[in-house]
């Protein structure tokens, strides 16, 4: 638990870029989604912590922590029907066989419908 806990403290006591100023750290990226869809830009970001963020890092041997940024995708005709993309991203991934280290990229997207019914007709 202490390895844990001392790993965290790393990651949040990291330098913090210009860019992360508005990133809040978040166990997982739910609330990030959940953020984007209440936005008005439709976007959010966030820093992903706790054990699976300290985990995958070590994984891969990054140095920075895990960005998540999500947008809303105004994809279909109903209204408050749309797709969220969501973006995982480190940077100094070291790949298995790699010499170099780079930014390690997962996109994914989700349909919603803010009601509950599945999305039909796309644009």
């Amino acid at each position: 638990m202490k390895l844990v806990y001392a790993a965290a403290l790393a990651v949040l006591a990291s330098p913090v870029r210009a860019d992360d100023v508005s990133r809040a750290p978040v166990p997982d990226a739910r609330p990030v989604m959940l953020a984007a869809l209440q936005a008005t830009d439709g976007q959010a970001h966030g820093i992903l912590t706790g054990e699976m963020a300290d985990a995958i890092t070590r994984r891969f041997g990054a140095t920075s922590p895990i960005y998540i940024d999500v947008t809303t995708e105004k994809r279909y005709a109903q209204p408050g029907c749309g797709r969220l993309k969501v973006t995982f991203w480190q940077e100094g991934v070291l790949l298995p066989g790699a010499t170099t280290p780079r930014r390690q990229t997962m996109d994914f997207g989700i349909d919603y419908c803010l009601d509950g019914r599945p999305p039909q007709s796309l644009k």
